[in-house]
């Protein structure tokens, strides 16, 4: 095993540009970075370039975005690399392909593997209201998220914790983790364990998941305002003359249980400058920071001012 191993680099968005320049900076060489093609994005539509593909140019290095999985297998075959590091790459990658890197390929994929395989294990994390999550460092195989495992650690899940801090703490661990992995391999100590466990998925969001229901329990809506802080924004619905105003839930709490007898939807209480109480189907939640469509984001206690709303009125 050399000491000096090639790399072929695999990201799109940024939360993959630190285990890049991790690699660029580990002594080994980054002999290739691949991300997706670039996209449309904007009111104008513009071609909009990848942060790993932008990030590859700062730090001088190869960079590459084909469009097919033909093209992506032709481009990985001419740098011969003798390991491949994918993180949100954002795309199955054929057995054939992951044949051409002498080590394999590693994914840095930011649950407890088995736990949560699919594109957004920490979202779907939050939602469900895990105490504890991890990285796992593990080797790509031709299923979703499926390969043996070579390192993980486990990260515990803070209260005060939303989609963007747990992202944050999760890819400082996966960094250490990386930094590991490779000195590991250099060394010859290559793992390939079996996942252990019970199976669970986490698909892609799409905006129904952003639809808040008062008649659940407050500990899902709570954890559904702090999973999809990074989008979908969790919304509800107030109703106006001739409308319905959607408006998104920013920050929320937990509140004291409720009196009995409100119904699901029911405004409480308000704190003046502050947010305002709703009454769930378990338990209630303190709504505090909320964007009406249009408008910015405004504490929740103004908006309700604003519409004249009032304890005992419900929400859609």
């Amino acid at each position: 095993m050399p000491d000096k191993l090639r790399i072929v680099f695999l990201g799109t968005p940024d939360i993959a540009c630190g285990f890049l320049r991790l690699a660029a900076a580990s002594g080994h060489e980054v002999v290739g970075v691949i991300s997706q093609p670039d996209r449309a994005a904007g009111r104008g539509m513009k071609l909009c370039c990848a942060p790993v593909n932008a990030l590859a140019g700062e730090l001088s290095l190869e960079a590459h975005k084909p469009a097919s999985k033909q093209e992506l297998h032709s481009v990985i075959a001419a740098l011969k690399p003798d390991l491949g590091v994918v993180v949100a790459y954002g795309r199955l990658i054929q057995e054939e392909t992951l044949a051409l890197a002498r080590c394999g390929f590693l994914n840095v994929h930011f649950s407890l593997l088995p736990k949560y395989r699919g594109a957004a294990p920490v979202q779907w994390a939050l939602l469900n209201g895990e105490r504890v999550t991890g990285v796992t460092l593990f080797w790509l195989d031709k299923g979703m998220d499926t390969g043996p495992v070579f390192l993980r650690r486990e990260v515990p899940v803070l209260d005060a914790d939303d989609a963007a801090s747990l992202f944050a703490r999760l890819s400082a661990a996966g960094e250490e983790l990386l930094t590991e992995g490779f000195a590991k391999i250099a060394a010859g100590e290559i793992v390939r364990e079996p996942q252990a466990g019970e199976p669970s998925l986490a698909p892609k969001l799409l905006p129904s998941h952003a639809r808040m229901d008062f008649s659940g329990p407050a500990s899902a809506l709570l954890g559904q305002v702090r999973g999809l802080s990074c989008g979908p924004r969790p919304r509800f619905t107030v109703a106006q003359p001739g409308r319905l105003l959607t408006v998104q839930v920013l920050s929320a709490a937990p509140a004291p249980e409720p009196a009995a007898g409100a119904a699901p939807g029911t405004v409480l209480a308000v704190e003046p400058g502050g947010g305002f109480v709703v009454k769930c189907g378990v338990g209630s939640l303190l709504l505090k920071t909320v964007k009406p469509e249009g408008k910015k984001a405004m504490p929740a206690a103004d908006f309700l001012n604003g519409l004249r709303l009032k304890p005992g009125d419900i929400l859609v």
